[in-house]
């Protein structure tokens, strides 16, 4: 089902995706699963071969614990490689690693890794895909044309010569081959500086643009944005293909707990927020295909609503624990999406 779904997005080009169980040993027994399957957002971007791109969806009265973050800071994540494919080992002392490639025709290349004396120690091996960066590369251009906002790209160059490098490489050849024309175009930048310095720039800076990151800088950065802007629950997310594929869902996952509350007929006070915007863009970027500009108007309209509810004071348990307003009112799951209702 899962794969039938990211083939029917392929075919339209926009899709939403509701939050999803990834199984584990408990869910495959309480569910009774056939077996242990996969993640589906792994599987959905393996077909997709996309890149995850998060915001903040910023109100007032949720104030960022960095107060010049008046605007958005988009994160792309490239989701493959490097220690997520990692193979390593503990190593004896007196062992000798080597890095060895045979190539096609068997001629193997030698690289000494380390020569360890009386400590043991140990060490690790991480690949990369020109093919997948290309892609990552792409998607990145592509989705800072579609937002018309700056792109950034940092990784650590100086210190990795050939790993590192090779995405410079790749970004610079995609971008001056494909992109650098738009980009002039649409009056944004393209611009490349090391990890170190764009985090540095990013603490200093007001938002309002895209940061794209290799895959652990993006596990790591995006938690600590989504942390400084305030919360998960106003985050969202958006799967980009290079080939302009669109799948749009809330960057939370179940929220497990509520679930089973529910369930038992309790109350809960859960932020549907960022699912409502995974739906409010993903029928915005339907009407832009279709030149449907009452559709557009309509999601327009009801992330406006949403957000108007909010900074009248109303709003879930999440936000009003957090919230600097001075008429704060906790509502139910089900109130709060009435009271946008009412703003619509």
């Amino acid at each position: 089902m899962t794969i039938d779904a990211a083939n029917a997005t392929k075919k339209y080009g926009v899709a939403v995706k509701c939050a999803t169980i990834t199984p584990n040993a408990a869910r495959v027994e309480e569910y009774n699963l056939k077996e242990m399957w996969k993640s589906p957002n792994g599987t959905i971007r393996a077909i997709l071969d996309g890149t995850v791109f998060r915001a903040p969806i910023l109100v007032k009265g949720i104030q960022p614990y960095i107060p010049t973050w008046t605007k958005p800071i988009t994160i792309a994540r490239h989701a493959y490689g490097d220690i997520y494919k990692n193979v390593e080992m503990q190593v004896p002392a007196g062992a000798k690693c080597e890095i060895v490639c045979t190539d096609a025709e068997g001629n193997e290349t030698r690289k000494v890794i380390h020569q360890f004396g009386q400590s043991g120690g140990i060490i690790q091996g991480v690949h990369n895909v020109d093919a997948s960066i290309t892609s990552f590369a792409r998607c990145c251009f592509t989705y800072a044309l579609d937002k018309k906002q700056d792109l950034w790209f940092a990784a650590k160059d100086t210190i990795s010569k050939t790993y590192d490098h090779r995405f410079k490489d790749i970004f610079e050849e995609v971008y001056n081959a494909e992109f650098k024309a738009k980009f002039a175009e649409a009056g944004i930048e393209y611009f490349y500086t090391l990890i170190d310095d764009a985090v540095a720039r990013v603490v200093r800076s007001d938002g309002g643009y895209i940061w794209a990151c290799k895959n652990y800088d993006g596990d790591v950065m995006s938690d600590m944005l989504a942390t400084a802007y305030g919360s998960l629950a106003m985050m969202t997310s958006v799967l980009v293909s290079p080939d302009g594929v669109y799948e749009y869902e809330a960057a939370h996952g179940t929220v497990q707990r509520h679930y089973y509350k529910y369930l038992k007929g309790e109350t809960t006070s859960t932020n549907s927020v960022a699912t409502i915007f995974a739906w409010s863009g993903a029928l915005r970027k339907r009407g832009e295909m279709d030149g449907n500009d009452e559709l557009m108007a309509f999601a327009d309209r009801l992330e406006s609503a949403t957000i108007r509810t909010i900074e009248d004071g109303v709003m879930t348990g999440d936000l009003a624990a957090m919230s600097t307003l001075d008429n704060v009112q906790k509502v139910d799951s089900e109130t709060f999406l009435r009271e946008i209702a009412a703003r619509l």
